[in-house]
């Protein structure tokens, strides 16, 4: 069942990113890593590493969701839900029940289409391979997106368990309809709190038994988060686009409001001001943001030993960016420390149990590269 995988070596150029919450670049060297070329996917989004060594679960925004092995065979699961591929829009994020080792649960994100257009949903699933084909069996859906839009952007739907696995966490984007974000009706906009099963906790900062969705939000304001982890304090990060330029990594707070769009260190598209974060603005400002943009990607806190330099840093993939971007995290403060440029556009990072960085970049031939410390 296992097969090797050539391997290709390639040196990156590092560039070195000024300690700042604004856009001041230094250029600097050397390079820190070397990234080996494991395999290529089909417009990759997402991936997860099983408990078992060198296995993951890498979703590709057609649909598929794919369980890969470092000597093995690229196989297909079964079972995944329909997915309404087309612009932003497909198969998104995959996690692990905290407790996978027993109950082999995962969860998936993925865009759906319904009465009013298209959203994002999460399902829960059994990982069943007792007859060597990998399928998802007992698909539930948890939660979606209210209301479905027209369009096909912006969904987010990024998933991150708490640490103490009590609770998911889904970032959900507002669809680029701008307004949702400040609505308090609409889970569009918005950083999400649910118990795994899907029902609503009490203690949410805006229960309301009588209002489901407005009891699902944690925090609000948000544009299009694309990235969701917890440091190993416990805090959790969320970075997302902004509108033209002002890409910010937030730390999201309980019941805290960034802005969004009333607010924002970007721009409209159409060139229309948005004015900045300020002081006394009644909103959250970013702990830091990019302009011009990173347009970033995946987000991964960073607690190996294989790179003892790297230790308590956040990672963010830059699309348009191309680039792979570590921010050191102080307390709940942070400051920006390297920029490396990549040459393609970087979706997803993780971490594996040996502390290696991986990257799955962007596109119809999306390589998943492993980051390993230059000798």
């Amino acid at each position: 069942m296992l097969r090797a995988f050539s391997l290709t070596t390639v040196s990156l150029i590092a560039v070195a990113c000024a300690p700042s919450t604004s856009n001041a670049e230094v250029s600097t060297d050397p390079k820190p890593f070397v990234a080996t070329e494991i395999a290529t996917f089909n417009e990759p989004w997402a991936m997860t590493f099983l408990p078992e060594f060198n296995q993951a679960l890498i979703t590709e925004k057609g649909g598929k969701l794919i369980l890969w092995e470092s000597e093995g065979p690229v196989v297909e699961v079964k079972g995944v839900p329909n997915v309404a591929y087309g612009g932003q829009g497909g198969l998104g994020d995959v996690v692990l029940h905290p407790d996978f080792a027993n109950n082999r649960t995962i969860y998936l994100s993925y865009a759906e289409a319904g009465e009013g257009g298209y959203g994002a949903a999460v399902a829960s699933a059994k990982l069943d391979s007792e007859n060597g084909e990998p399928t998802l069996k007992d698909v539930k859906v948890i939660w979606r997106q209210a209301p479905k839009v027209e369009g096909r952007g912006h969904y987010g739907h990024r998933l991150a368990f708490s640490p103490d696995g009590k609770y998911l966490f889904i970032a959900s984007g507002e669809r680029q309809k701008f307004d949702p974000a400040q609505d308090m009706n609409s889970n569009l906009g918005k950083v999400l709190r649910i118990f795994p099963d899907g029902s609503i906790p009490k203690d949410n900062p805006f229960y309301d038994a009588s209002n489901p969705v407005k009891s699902q939000i944690w925090s609000l304001g948000h544009r299009n988060p694309l990235g969701l982890t917890f440091d190993d304090k416990g805090q959790l990060w969320n970075q997302e686009m902004g509108p033209r330029h002002g890409d910010e990594l937030n730390l999201v707070k309980r019941g805290a409001n960034y802005g969004y769009p009333k607010v924002s260190n970007g721009n409209h598209y159409d060139g229309r001001d948005i004015p900045d974060h300020k002081p006394g603005d009644g909103f959250e400002a970013p702990k830091a943001f990019w302009d011009p943009a990173i347009s970033p990607g995946g987000l991964m806190y960073y607690n190996g030993d294989l790179f003892p330099a790297w230790k308590g840093s956040l990672f963010i993939g830059g699309l348009g960016g191309e680039a792979l971007v570590r921010v050191k995290v102080n307390g709940d403060t942070v400051e920006k420390a390297d920029h490396w440029s990549m040459d393609a556009r970087i979706r997803e990072v993780e971490q594996s149990s040996d502390g290696a960085v991986w990257v799955l970049e962007d596109g119809e031939k999306g390589r998943l590269l492993k980051l390993t410390p230059k000798k």
